[in-house]
């Protein structure tokens, strides 16, 4: 389709649909605080080929770091009732034990509990998966560790979730590819990508950087602990729950495939998540 200035500014609705249908208490785990900027650990440094990777993931200022943007996000409970409040009495009695049950490989962590929210097209919702706020601090923990290693990674025409990046940023570069001439685009909308994600291809992917055998399979623990859903729990064999700290970090790694290959082939692009303009000169190209 051929696109105008004008036409650009309305996509601003369509690209932060996402943000916007999201309840406030929810928000905080769709977006993982895409305008707060998700990370604050630039004093953490880490080695990500080494194979202690998960120790660095529980260090106590880690996960102390993590408890704070978990209890700031506030947001209702998972599967176990338990409420952010509650939180951090619970982490003082029992944080030693969970650690270790993490090193050792024995953690397992409570399917998340469904929520359905409406979405802009009347008739159908968008399916959150809410993590138990122990849980949450976990993959918090595991989200600012591996930030920065793919943020190395990850390409300038990708905005969504990602620190210093925002929504406005990508409507901004919209806006520069028409002034630029690129007025045709081809609009793609993976449809459902977060519950058809392939989890044995993401998990490949996450390999190739992180080394820490351990860390790979708490990942993937957290792609597939299940959901409860009206007191029934229902195997994830097959994409990633949305809705904890880790799927958005998740997402643009398997995303960030699609990227490398639109950048292969000299495509001028943007991608926010799972929403992705190609931007042309012509029709034919």
């Amino acid at each position: 389709m051929k696109v105008t200035k004008n036409e650009i500014k309305d996509r601003q609705l369509h690209i932060e649909d996402y943000l916007q249908m999201v309840s406030a208490e929810q928000r905080e785990y769709a977006e993982v605080s895409a305008h707060s900027r998700i990370t604050e650990n630039n004093d953490i440094i880490t080695d990500f080929q080494t194979d202690k990777l998960l120790e660095q993931i529980l260090q106590s200022d880690n996960l102390n770091k993590a408890y704070k943007k978990v209890k700031s996000n506030k947001g209702a409970g998972g599967v176990d009732g338990m409420s952010v409040d509650e939180l951090l009495s619970f982490l003082k009695d029992n944080q030693r034990q969970l650690v270790q049950k993490l090193k050792d490989g024995k953690y397992k962590p409570n399917p998340v509990r469904r929520v359905e929210i409406p979405k802009e097209t009347k008739g159908e919702t968008r399916k959150l998966g809410v993590p138990t706020v122990v849980d949450r601090v976990f993959q918090q923990a595991i989200t600012q560790v591996l930030t920065p290693v793919y943020e190395e990674q990850f390409s300038e025409k990708s905005y969504g979730f990602r620190p210093k990046r925002g929504a406005h940023d990508a409507l901004k570069q919209c806006q520069q590819n028409v002034n630029d001439g690129y007025v045709y685009v081809v609009d793609m909308d993976l449809e459902k990508f977060f519950d058809t994600v392939c989890q044995s291809k993401l998990i490949e992917v996450i390999s190739r950087t992180i080394k820490d055998g351990r860390v790979i399979s708490l990942i993937h623990k957290y792609l597939n602990m299940g959901v409860i859903q009206n007191g029934m729990f229902e195997k994830t064999d097959v994409g990633m729950p949305q809705g904890g700290p880790l799927s958005p970090l998740l997402s643009n790694i398997m995303l960030n495939e699609l990227d490398k290959e639109l950048e292969s082939r000299g495509h001028r692009f943007v991608r926010y998540a799972d929403d992705c303009m190609i931007f042309c000169k012509s029709k034919k190209s």
